[in-house]
């Protein structure tokens, strides 16, 4: 079992950044691998970005590249997404989440376990 809170979120202008954390407890966190979706109002639950149980590979969608950044911390139990150069179509809730092994996997029936969700609105 494992279970995740996700912390971070909140309102930034345009062009900011925002760091998001996502605590894990569980023995399997250090072997799974983790991925960060989002959930624009209206919108299906979409990947955003994953990193391997290692840390070693990361993975992310087109429209982040070059401007979020995942990465873990596997002694704290702890992966993070800074996000940096926001704009208005990040606006979502972000969900970490634990995948099924050790290798980032990019589709929902992938990961087992979820988060609550933690809410980013990016202001014009």
């Amino acid at each position: 079992q494992v279970q995740l809170v996700e912390s971070g979120g909140g309102l930034v202008q345009a062009g900011g950044s925002l760091r998001l954390s996502c605590a894990a407890s569980g023995r399997t966190f250090i072997t799974s691998a983790m991925g960060w979706f989002r959930q624009a109002p209206g919108k299906d639950r979409a990947f955003v970005a994953g990193i391997s149980w290692s840390g070693s590979s990361t993975r992310y969608v087109d429209s982040v590249k070059g401007r979020f950044s995942i990465s873990r911390d596997n002694a704290k139990n702890t992966v993070y997404l800074q996000m940096d150069s926001l704009k208005s179509e990040d606006t979502a809730v972000y969900y970490c989440a634990a995948a099924r092994g050790p290798y980032i996997k990019y589709e929902i029936n992938e990961y087992d376990y979820w988060g609550q969700g933690t809410a980013v609105t990016v202001s014009s």
